[in-house]
């Protein structure tokens, strides 16, 4: 599951300021994306309401302030954005703590990640640093997608180049016997269509928000239930990952405060 976060940079915002503020959304991708319709839009229109017009926002899409989704969290810091999304994984190192939401079996599919962010929302302050953290939230649950072959077992996966996003689902996809890709979203389509990747593990929104239909050569995206020993052996990896990362992380304790324990 792919953890997203909202950032601002400090501001002040007063209903009753004597100049209209218009405040700076970066935007990475392009406005026809989720985040516009479920996010953007009405966050500017709650703005503007609630400050009278005192306050607005202006999307930037389509990377107008700095292509790609890397240098989000740096935009806000430095000021060329005031506001911004992204996703912690395309930048493990500045989000080690939190980053552990995304470890195989670290919680239940059906736990609000916002919860347990909240939960231990003051031991990951410190890695968003200069800015404020106005959401926080997970995408649908991860999903197989593949540019031209079926996935039936986990031993298929074997030799193949996974795009992925982050340190964790490098490590699950590299413990699968894949070899995982790390290139943005953006670069996904053509990667599929040259065959830089075989395939990529996201939610699968990302279809449509990136029209990666297009570039799929079959309908190869396929639910197997795996049974008995594969099960197993698969959960044991996957239990593997997690408690390998969490140890290299030294997040024990707060991996257990974002579970409620």
């Amino acid at each position: 599951m792919t953890r997203t976060i909202t950032l601002a940079a400090a501001l002040s915002l007063s209903a009753g300021a004597a100049h209209a503020q218009e405040l700076r959304y970066a935007n990475w991708a392009a406005p026809m994306h989720t985040i516009t319709a479920s996010q953007i839009d009405p966050m500017a229109e709650a703005l503007s309401t609630g400050t009278g017009g005192a306050v607005t926002l202006r999307a930037y899409h389509g990377g107008e302030l700095g292509a790609g989704p890397q240098d989000q969290f740096v935009r806000v810091v430095q000021g060329t954005a005031d506001l911004g999304w992204g996703l912690p994984g395309y930048t493990s190192s500045q989000f080690p703590l939190t980053m552990m939401l995304e470890a195989p079996g670290a919680l239940p599919l059906d736990e609000p990640v916002h919860a347990a962010f909240r939960r231990a929302a003051d031991a990951v302050e410190g890695e968003f640093p200069m800015t404020e953290v106005l959401s926080f939230w997970g995408s649908e649950p991860n999903i197989l997608m593949m540019r031209d072959r079926e996935i039936r077992a986990p031993g298929d996966l074997a030799g193949l180049k996974i795009r992925v996003a982050g340190a964790i689902a490098a490590d699950a996809v590299a413990a699968l016997g894949a070899t995982p890709v790390q290139i943005p979203m953006t670069q996904v389509y053509n990667g599929l269509q040259t065959g830089l990747i075989d395939g990529l593990v996201s939610g699968g929104s990302v279809l449509q928000d990136f029209r990666l239909d297009a570039a799929r050569q079959s309908d190869a995206v396929t639910v197997h239930d795996l049974q008995g020993e594969e099960a197993a052996a698969f959960d044991a990896a996957m239990a593997e990952v997690t408690e390998a990362y969490v140890a290299r992380v030294g997040g024990a304790e707060v991996l257990a405060r974002m579970r409620g324990e």
